[in-house]
């Protein structure tokens, strides 16, 4: 096998420097096992994606004559005793990865920050990753949100709603946090997200707005006030009037649970309705509360996307930690949903390894048929990979593996009008 023909291992060095190194073959990581990565599962890294370097963490190759799994502890390029470590992209919104990236932990290894970790490899000249295309809109691609816009807006908007809480809020979101719904506020397109809840009946294990003192940092500060239906339908129509086709989106990543703001949400859709019936009004939550959810359905919500991690209630409640509630009344929630005709979506937060376990896709096919699920959104789960099987209490030693795409296939199979992507779908891109 000549050097060209496979991709080849990337490692950084101490200041962060990434190399290629030809002498080992890039490997991907599922559950702590290592596989060789297929260069016909490859897509170019896009311009839009980050690569890091893991502190405590050495890559993993394999030797391209032998086969055998290589930890690579050394910069074989330095002169003097230096150590190196394995390097992951995180990737553009839109894919959803095959592998984990690859690595071995040292001892006392502290847990990774909240992204998603991809492989990467050095192929043919260029950086490539192992990951599914799952939807084609570039809504929150980097390079396609003017800045310079969000600002100049974020001033205007200021002005023009003085005593409005949620738009300095939203300020913070896209100037500081860099989320791509609010700069896309801002800009007048796609979602208006609407934090309202600062509480949570949930401990996710991967929580971007809270985690406990001394874990990991979160990577969005929570929302500190519930605003008023009043300053909520007030953004809403404005963005309303301004998008080709518009939608009102409640629950962030800013925010705890929105279904404990229930009434204020309702209050509120009331009040956008009562206005004017263009776009889409959606809710993204863990649908813990049915009651609350069948209100919002009655007063005017659209659609509804459930965030879940399994199909198994025992690794979600690993996962979710909920705290009264149980996964029947996730159930139960998407059954309110449909008996009132809402569009739901599963905002599946997938774990190369957990999510392709031939046991995981029996279930959720099972769940998406019984269920009549319209869509699954492919979000990677940004989490620590090693650390989630830990959650679960999962070694994934013994697991059958289907693989991301086959399992993808399956259930295309199994539910041929299923849709699948990654953002939140439109009034216009449902009715389609």
């Amino acid at each position: 096998m000549t050097k060209s023909a496979y991709p080849q291992l990337l490692f950084a060095d101490e200041r962060g420097k990434v190399f290629e190194y030809p002498a080992l073959a890039a490997s991907g990581m599922k559950a702590a096992r290592f596989f060789g990565l297929d260069p016909a599962e490859f897509v170019k890294l896009p311009a839009s994606s980050e690569l890091f370097m893991l502190p405590d963490r050495h890559p993993v190759g394999f030797d391209p004559e032998t086969g055998e799994t290589v930890v690579l502890k050394s910069n074989p390029y330095s002169k003097k005793a230096a150590p190196c470590f394995a390097v992951a992209a995180f990737i553009s919104p839109g894919y959803t990865l095959t592998h984990s990236a690859s690595y071995a932990e040292e001892p006392g290894a502290k847990m990774l920050p909240l992204f998603a970790y991809a492989p990467c490899a050095y192929y043919k000249g260029a950086f490539y990753t192992s990951a599914i295309r799952v939807d084609k809109s570039l809504r929150h691609d980097s390079a396609h949100l003017d800045m310079n816009e969000v600002a100049k807006n974020l001033k205007n908007f200021k002005k023009l709603f003085p005593k409005n809480r949620l738009i300095p809020h939203l300020g913070n979101c896209a100037t500081v946090n860099s989320c791509a719904n609010a700069k896309n506020f801002f800009l007048g397109r796609f979602e208006v997200p609407v934090p309202t809840s600062i509480a949570c009946n949930a401990q996710c294990q991967g929580c971007i707005s809270f985690q406990p003192v001394d874990r990991i940092p979160s990577t969005q500060n929570r929302i500190e006030f519930v605003p008023t239906p009043e300053e909520i339908a007030e953004i809403a129509l404005y963005h309303i009037e301004r998008a080709s086709d518009p939608m009102v989106s409640f629950g962030q990543g800013c925010e705890g649970e929105p279904t404990l703001s229930g009434d204020v949400i309702e209050k509120s859709i009331r009040l956008i309705r009562q206005k004017t019936s263009r776009g889409i009004i959606n809710i993204n939550t863990n649908a813990s509360r049915p009651l609350v959810i069948a209100k919002l359905f009655d007063a005017g919500l659209g659609s509804v996307r459930v965030s879940m991690n399994s199909a198994q209630s025992v690794y979600y409640a690993r996962y979710y930690q909920p705290k009264g509630y149980s996964f029947d009344d996730v159930c139960h929630s998407i059954v309110e949903a449909k008996k009132r005709g809402g569009f739901v979506s599963v905002n599946y937060l997938s774990v190369p390894g957990f999510t392709d376990w031939e046991e995981e896709a029996s279930a959720f096919k099972n769940f998406i048929r019984e269920y009549k699920i319209d869509m699954i959104q492919w979000r990677n789960l940004n989490y620590d990979p090693l650390h989630y099987f830990r959650d679960l209490k999962l070694s994934g030693e013994d697991h059958k593996l289907l693989g991301m795409r086959q399992t993808m296939d399956l259930l295309r199979k199994e539910s041929p009008r299923l849709r699948m992507g990654y953002f939140n779908p439109t009034k216009l891109a449902i009715s389609t």
